[in-house]
């Protein structure tokens, strides 16, 4: 069948924008750079709304925040005193070390490659990009740590089934980060906005006895785990993948997939599952325990010390099952080949680490002069001045939501701003909070696609560079642009048919409060 003659050209129109794009994005500054720019602007900006006494009020609280800035003798005590501390305690940089140093004595023993060679048993080619993204959207309960594993590990996968791993990095991020407000399972995420929405409820009287829990959004977080994917998935495979062109060790890929697992690594690939069994007992076990330090309150699984922890918890599963697979195949075969392993990985991310200083000293100055909350505060109560309701609002909603984000990519933060003046205005319109909440997860997550404030997007920038060197910014952040407006468009119109349906977005949680 003949495709209809407007696909050509509107097909030339979507290439020359993504190429459009990509030229911009590479006359960026390099990306330690653009940070250094970032925060002079805003050492500028904020002295200056300092100098003016310019304050701002988070509602619910009466005591105004003034704004701070840089160029101030506060600044200067800030500036001398904090950089230390703001690159050391910049939370990725601490995950990504870990979880790179334990991913890496996994993937230089082999066993990572073997897994992955392994699962293609069952897993066919043609099904990957949507297992990819399936997995990615449904691992916000690993935390951040999961962008900088899932990618990788679908990298492997791509490139053992005689596809291009760059497609695989790019799908498994967009997934993770895009969906990081869906899926079946509950996290320490849907607990944090629990936490606020309920605080942000009391400031009516009329919140008096509506129901506040950490499953409110789990209808439709669940059904968004379900049908994103698909899009996801068709995106990676249809649009992403064919522009990559071919991968030049595609063919050695095949190779290797074809000829299977020999028998030495089978043996260590069951060494290693037998070690992660019994981990995984242990710890488990460990948590099942009445009275375990591994519980939250009152025996709670969310939030608990298993769920912050779960870093180390799976930087020693990595550990223990690479050094015994190393040791079954005679990868390892002494006490110093661990710590050159660990070494080694280290080594390809030192231009991260460089990089981290840069964007940590930004955003700790961003949070320091109050910038962010007169920002977020300022567009709130814009939106809030035009007196929308309906559906109409909860879309324009979503879309602060999604512009705010590309400033602020803590989502609890935004989360803690945004929720003491909408939940009151839409309380005012009739809606319940679990529905404000769920139209809030659409904007923190769409868009943390792109954000250059998400300090995972230079990782996998670095994770991007080891198949293609030469790759920029702009020409990563077009690949990932892709996914922004389907992820946006099919998510708000799925809680359109929750909206119009009438259908609860969780358990207890209906679309309007009780007439």
């Amino acid at each position: 069948m003949a495709k209809p003659p407007w696909t050509r050209p509107a097909k030339r129109v979507f290439s020359s924008t993504l190429e459009g794009i990509e030229r911009v994005g590479n006359r960026l500054p390099d990306p330690f750079m653009l940070f250094v720019y970032l925060f002079a602007v805003l050492a500028v900006v904020s002295t200056v709304f300092a100098a003016f006494g310019t304050t701002v009020t988070i509602p619910g609280t009466s005591k105004p925040i003034a704004i701070r800035g840089l160029f101030t003798g506060d600044g200067a005590e800030f500036l001398i005193t904090k950089m230390i501390e703001n690159f050391i305690e910049f939370p990725p940089l601490g995950n990504v070390l870990l979880m790179l140093m334990a991913v890496g004595v996994a993937e230089r023993t082999g066993l990572l490659k073997a897994v992955v060679r392994a699962a293609l048993t069952w897993v066919p080619g043609r099904v990957l990009p949507y297992a990819v993204a399936f997995v990615g959207f449904q691992a916000h309960v690993m935390s951040d740590v999961s962008m900088i594993v899932i990618p990788p590990l679908a990298a492997l996968l791509f490139r053992e089934a005689g596809r291009h791993p760059v497609a695989g990095l790019i799908g498994g991020f967009a997934c993770v980060s895009g969906g990081y407000g869906a899926g079946l399972l509950l996290g320490s995420s849907d607990a944090l906005l629990a936490g606020i929405t309920s605080k942000a409820v009391d400031i009516l009287p009329m919140g008096a006895g509506i129901d506040t829990h950490i499953a409110m959004n789990w209808f439709f977080t669940a059904a968004s785990g379900l049908v994103l994917p698909f899009v996801g998935g068709w995106i990676t495979a249809h649009i992403v993948e064919p522009r990559l062109g071919t991968y030049q060790d595609l063919e050695a890929g095949d190779d290797e997939v074809a000829s299977g697992l020999d028998p030495v690594e089978r043996r260590g690939l069951r060494n290693a599952l037998i070690t992660l069994a019994v981990y995984l007992l242990v710890v488990f076990g460990g948590w099942l325990v009445p009275g375990s330090p591994l519980r939250g309150d009152n025996g709670a699984f969310v939030p608990s010390p298993f769920l912050s922890g779960l870093v180390p918890i799976l930087f020693v599963a990595f550990m223990a099952t690479g050094i015994v697979y190393g040791i079954s195949i005679r990868a390892v075969t002494s006490n110093r080949d661990v710590p050159r392993l660990m070494a080694d990985s280290v080594k390809e991310v030192a231009g991260y680490i460089v990089l981290i200083f840069a964007v940590s000293q930004f955003i700790a100055l961003f949070s320091w002069t109050n910038v962010g909350s007169l920002l977020a505060v300022k567009s709130a109560e814009a939106l809030t001045a035009l007196g929308l309701t309906g559906f109409g609002g909860i879309l324009l909603f979503v879309a602060l939501a999604s512009l705010l984000n590309l400033f602020i990519i803590s989502g609890s933060a935004m989360w803690s701003l945004m929720a003491p003046v909408f939940i009151p205005a839409f309380l005012l319109l009739g809606f319940e909070p679990g529905l404000v909440q769920a139209a809030f997860r659409i904007g923190d997550s769409a868009t943390q696609i792109i954000t250059p404030m998400n300090p995972y997007l230079l990782v996998l920038l670095t994770f991007v560079r080891k198949y293609q060197p030469g790759t920029g910014l702009g020409t990563l952040m077009a690949r990932l642009s892709i996914y922004v407006i389907p992820f946006w468009v099919f998510w708000a119109a799925l809680l359109a048919v929750f909206y119009f349906a009438d259908i609860p977005v969780g358990p207890g949680t209906p679309i309007h409060l009780p007439q």
